[in-house]
């Protein structure tokens, strides 16, 4: 490993702002305990405040609230940056939730608390609709907080309000944040329930970080988005929806996302959905912008029916 991506990789680990003893550090860099110290004396001269414990027990960790070298950024180009990333985060730029959600954790987590203050006036006093009306609202700074729990291996408390139940409290081993369509879900080790789960962070209220770290857990199937995408489909949904179209399987995916399955009907395509609403349904065929032949729900039948009045009565 080259100096420079020694020291990106060093950067990336403090980042996280927990206490790293010497020999973890030296261990995960594969370097002496004398060049780490080096790398350590490098990182200050570039401006970050790390501080050390010396001994044998000693360690390192970058302290909170500095600014943001290297890039000698401006205050107000710092939160024009986390404002940006903020809103790239609630799903306004497509394909770049996660990025932006590990973006902003590092921002936030360097901002001076000044900077933060402005932050949270202006998160405060603005009304931005997300890109697809009616999806649920999630705070991005409640995303970041449960974001730096997943990437420290740190256990969480917070209360949830499951579907149809009342609120319960959670105690878990967060793994990872996974973004589908609108919504987005913390894939977890439920410790009381001693088994997994995936949460939607929409019902997920003041997470608590214990300040603790666990040994991470192996995942079934070892990928967070699948485990999410089998347990949607197992829960029982309002409409089954069944749409033949007249296009290509290809373009019918890019539409519908991971929210429904599509197959080759003839030259055409048939897609399923399980939905509790119909709106999203209805805004895929659009997109789609093919003909159409409804065989399930009746109810949908009739929701496009109400769209195309509407649209044949512009002028």
């Amino acid at each position: 490993m080259s100096t420079s991506a020694r020291m990106l990789r060093l950067l990336s680990l403090l980042q996280t702002h927990r206490y790293w003893p010497g020999g973890e550090l030296s261990a995960r860099l594969e370097v002496s305990d004398r060049t780490l110290r080096r790398d350590i004396d490098r990182l200050r001269e570039l401006g970050y405040a790390v501080d050390a414990v010396r001994g044998v027990s000693g360690g390192y960790q970058l302290r909170a609230g500095g600014s943001l070298p290297p890039l000698l950024l401006e205050d107000e180009e710092a939160v024009a940056i986390a404002v940006g990333l903020r809103q790239a985060a609630s799903g306004s730029v497509a394909g770049m939730e996660e990025t932006s959600v590990q973006a902003l954790t590092k921002v936030i987590a360097l901002m001076p608390p000044r900077l933060r203050r402005q932050m949270d006036a202006l998160r405060s006093q603005t009304d931005a609709p997300g890109p697809w009306g009616g999806g649920p609202q999630v705070d991005a700074g409640l995303l970041t907080v449960l974001a730096q729990a997943c990437r420290d291996d740190e256990p969480l408390h917070f209360g949830y309000v499951a579907r149809g139940a009342d609120p319960t409290e959670r105690w878990v081993e967060p793994h990872r944040l996974v973004s589908i369509g609108r919504r987005w879900y913390l894939v977890a080790y439920d410790r009381d329930r001693q088994d997994w789960r995936s949460f939607r962070v929409d019902r997920i209220s003041e997470p608590r970080a214990t300040g603790q770290r666990f040994r991470p857990r192996e995942l079934p199937g070892g990928d967070a988005l699948a485990f999410v995408q089998a347990g949607i489909r197992q829960r029982p949904q309002r409409y089954a929806v069944r749409v033949r179209l007249a296009a290509p399987v290809e373009q019918v995916r890019r539409a519908v996302g991971h929210w429904g399955q599509v197959a080759a009907d003839g030259d055409g395509s048939l897609l399923e959905m399980n939905v509790d609403d119909l709106q999203w349904p209805v805004m895929v065929l659009a997109q789609v912008g093919a003909p159409i032949e409804v065989e399930s729900p009746p109810e949908l039948a009739e929701a496009l029916a109400r769209v195309g009045r509407i649209f044949s009565s512009a002028t």
